[in-house]
């Protein structure tokens, strides 16, 4: 009894020099959890991802479906044709410049949400942090479906508002040099809540103790705020930033639901280029661009660790 007692821990922890066997059984067992996952991820992940690569330099059309394997291969043609095409290149704009816009003003805004909260000199913190996030967890479509109406020209609330004080609202939507702005007001409404509690975390793991020191040497808040809050939030600064700006640069649901990308594409996004190209049916062309998107990506997420990324 006290033999079988005290082997059975040993085998049961399978020390080094375990016997072949218990170690196939061991690996058997941890791909039997692993094949669930590995087999989801190689059909809806993998194949459709290298089955797009594949799209992208072939002549793909939806006319095309019945005899997949009789397109035409053509190379980088779909690419190169990207510079010719007049609505890729106003949809690149558009979706540059709401990153370029958006990206910074949504983490100010996230910044000064979360520093205000964090100063202690706001009562009810905890409603305003709920109130702050929601927009973050409701329907992106819904949320677009009420800002579409706030800013109607007519019967909008904004407009009504201006009316009030004697000012004629213009047509946010309808114009195109004020429909990318309006959406980037949206965007940057309900995504700084998101930042804001990430940046909450940040601030609140900094040591109080730095900040009393800098009073005692007489630094002032723009004085901590530069040589310790943002250097110390430098890695919360970067999550941040590439995660709003891979977003961004995804813009789809906004144009599609508020706009159509209109006015005269003031509003097309690349995204909903490739969308458009899609429902065209010119596949292999839409693949083209969605690689290009998927580039851009890496590039400015690069770019951002470089930047932002950890300095000796």
């Amino acid at each position: 009894m006290a033999t079988a007692t005290a082997t059975a821990p040993a085998e049961a922890t399978a020390p080094a020099g375990a016997s072949r066997p218990y170690r196939i059984r061991q690996g058997l067992a941890g791909w039997a959890f692993a094949t669930p996952f590995t087999v989801l991820f190689l059909l809806f992940m993998a194949v459709p991802v290298v089955a797009s690569l594949v799209m992208s330099v072939t002549d793909l059309r939806s006319t095309d479906l019945r005899t997949p394997f009789a397109v035409e291969f053509v190379g980088v043609d779909n690419y190169a044709r990207l510079l010719d095409d007049a609505q890729f290149r106003r949809a690149a704009l558009n979706t540059a410049v709401f990153v370029v816009v958006g990206v910074p003003l949504t983490m100010a805004v996230g910044l000064a949400a979360a520093s205000a909260l964090n100063s202690g000199l706001v009562r009810f913190r905890a409603a305003f942090r709920v109130g702050f996030y929601l927009p973050v967890v409701t329907s992106i479509v819904a949320l677009a479906v009420v800002w579409r109406f706030l800013l109607d020209p007519e019967a909008g609330l904004v407009n009504n508002a201006l009316r009030v004080v004697g000012v004629e609202g213009p047509n946010w939507l309808g114009d195109s040099d004020l429909a990318l702005p309006s959406i980037i007001a949206m965007a940057v409404w309900r995504n700084f809540g998101f930042l804001m509690v990430i940046f909450l975390a940040g601030l609140q793991a900094i040591p109080t103790e730095l900040y009393e020191s800098s009073r005692l040497d007489g630094a002032g808040r723009w004085a901590q705020f530069r040589h310790i809050t943002v250097p110390l939030l430098r890695p919360t600064l970067l999550f941040g930033g590439v995660v709003t700006s891979i977003g961004y640069l995804q813009l789809f649901e906004e144009p599609l639901v508020m706009t159509r990308g209109g006015p005269l594409d003031s509003t097309l996004s690349v995204s909903y280029h490739i969308y458009n190209q899609f429902g065209f049916g010119n596949y292999g062309y839409a693949a083209a661009v969605s690689y290009v998107l998927f580039a851009v990506i890496v590039g400015l997420s690069v770019l951002q660790f470089r930047l932002l990324g950890s300095r000796d």
